[in-house]
């Protein structure tokens, strides 16, 4: 079996699609911090709908990442805050974070070289 068989017929592969996603990511930031209500996590981001937001913390709830608390207060509220497996994303996903603010420079510079390489008529 080749590398990239194994890594197409990877269990592990349905995880990392859920916890890597376009939003997951910045939805596990953004709670990292402390518990936040769904509408801070919505202004915190920018730019995600509330369905896509119910699904993904839904999503992160179902596998362990992230739980949902009422909090009893009136009215009565819900907050969403990291469990102790969610915490041991911390590291991994804040090292991410400051890979891509080191090199966005370079990415962003990559990116207008490639654009400029794929606009050319070819031969």
């Amino acid at each position: 079996m080749t590398a990239s068989n194994r890594i197409a017929s990877c269990p592990n592969r349905i995880i990392l699609d859920q916890i890597s996603d376009k939003w997951s990511l910045l939805v596990i930031l953004t709670v990292s911090e402390k518990p936040v209500r769904f509408n801070e996590i919505m202004r915190s981001i920018g730019g995600i709908t509330q369905k896509a937001l119910t699904q993904c913390l839904r999503r992160l709830e179902r596998n362990g990442i992230v739980e949902r608390c009422v909090v009893a207060t009136s009215p009565i509220a819900v907050e969403y805050k990291m469990t102790s497996l969610g915490r041991s994303l911390d590291k991994i996903f804040h090292t991410l974070l400051e890979w891509t603010n080191e090199n966005i420079e370079a990415i962003e510079a990559a990116q207008r070289e490639y654009d400029i390489q794929s606009s050319r008529p070819a031969g």
